[in-house]
């Protein structure tokens, strides 16, 4: 005749410890509060004992045991006893695998995500059979890993459901919560016949492609600060280049401390490209290539010759024929530097388009042909 317990000093966070022998007629069994001692044999569990007492398998007087006594006596065989907690547990998780999210807008999504589950044992016999008897898990990190793996599963099936009603990965963020309640639901089902019950999914973190975080981003901050998307691309490039002395906006007059604040200034003030904005004075864009501000309707960049992007122009201004300013409608002389516009400087026509070249230009801003 022997007495087991499982001490207080072996726990831990331990899901469940297995008696070092078989347990055997006239045996005694402690179990404390927050103990369950399952008797377990030929795969399956026999029987359980939940209430905490000191068991001596001794007699049939006893209606709660009298199960156990009678496999012991009646058979003449010995059993297995796994003792489990009754406590929750915490388990954090993660996905191994990307989930591929087809999203509307960004086309095919991987998403990670991470978080932490609770949950406890609510069914002995279920939970000793299907994981001791049927997986052949008998260490608690073999099952807290099946668990996991059970969580992201469920996860992954939610989102699904979530994708269906018209959800797209910019709404997954504000619906987290949703989404916690979602998995609850789904979830149980599949953990039911291995006697667990899950009770909370906290701590979700769902992470997006760099890309699509960016973009993101990008949408988040235009909404907060009211620009469209050309403003908001104006405000990034000046502030870009503010940031470097060698970029080409800030050989243009715009500062090392000009920031990301005066950059959204400057670009909230101004107009999509091509249009012109009050006063007519002419718009410019920055080359897509180099920087370089030019004229808005110029196909290339007389600069470094990269092709530009088309967008409607309005009616062009007449440039002075020497130091390329402004001028006004049938001037014939410069207002700027006076230059004589009919016949001291007869204009610099490109050899391919015959189109007027921009003053110390290399390439045609029409056609892209090289200058000289």
């Amino acid at each position: 005749m022997a007495t087991f317990d499982w001490s207080e000093g072996m726990k831990g966070d331990n899901i469940m410890w297995k008696l070092p022998r078989n347990i055997k007629l006239n045996d005694n069994i402690v179990v404390r509060e927050d103990e369950i001692a399952v008797f377990y044999r030929d795969g399956k569990a026999i029987a359980y004992l939940d209430r905490p007492d000191r068991y001596a398998l001794t007699s049939l007087d006893v209606p709660y045991i009298s199960k156990i006594v009678h496999f012991l006596t009646g058979i003449k065989q010995d059993a297995e006893v796994y003792y489990l907690q009754k406590k929750p547990f915490d388990a954090k998780f993660g996905s191994k695998q990307p989930y591929a999210f087809r999203d509307k807008d960004f086309g095919m999504v991987n998403l990670r995500l991470f978080g932490e589950a609770r949950w406890r044992i609510k069914q002995p016999e279920n939970f000793i059979n299907q994981f001791v008897g049927t997986e052949r898990l008998v260490t608690g990190s073999l099952i807290e890993e099946r668990i996991r793996e059970q969580v992201v599963v469920s996860i992954f099936d939610a989102l699904g459901e979530m994708k269906d009603r018209g959800i797209n990965v910019m709404d997954i963020p504000a619906n987290l919560l949703e989404l916690e309640q979602i998995v609850l639901q789904k979830a149980q089902p599949h953990f039911d016949p291995y006697g667990i019950d899950l009770q909370k999914i906290s701590g979700l973190y769902i992470t997006l492609p760099e890309s699509v975080q960016e973009a993101v981003d990008a949408r988040s901050a235009m909404q907060v600060t009211g620009t469209s998307y050309m403003q908001y691309q104006t405000g990034e490039a000046m502030r870009d280049a503010a940031a470097n002395q060698a970029g080409g906006a800030a050989g243009t007059g715009v500062g090392v401390g000009a920031g990301i604040g005066m950059g959204w200034q400057m670009a909230k003030g101004m107009t999509e490209p091509g249009q012109a904005p009050p006063g007519g004075a002419p718009q410019t864009k920055p080359c897509v290539k180099c920087g370089v501000q030019i004229p808005a309707a110029q196909t290339f960049c007389g600069h470094c010759g990269a092709k530009q992007k088309q967008v409607p122009q309005g009616p062009q201004q007449a440039k002075c024929l020497k130091c390329g300013a402004s001028l006004q409608p049938n001037a014939k002389f410069c207002g700027q530097c006076g230059a004589d516009q009919t016949m001291e400087h007869k204009p610099a026509l490109c050899k391919k388009c015959n189109a007027q070249l921009p003053p110390g230009g290399k390439f045609c801003g029409t056609c892209g042909t090289p200058v000289g």
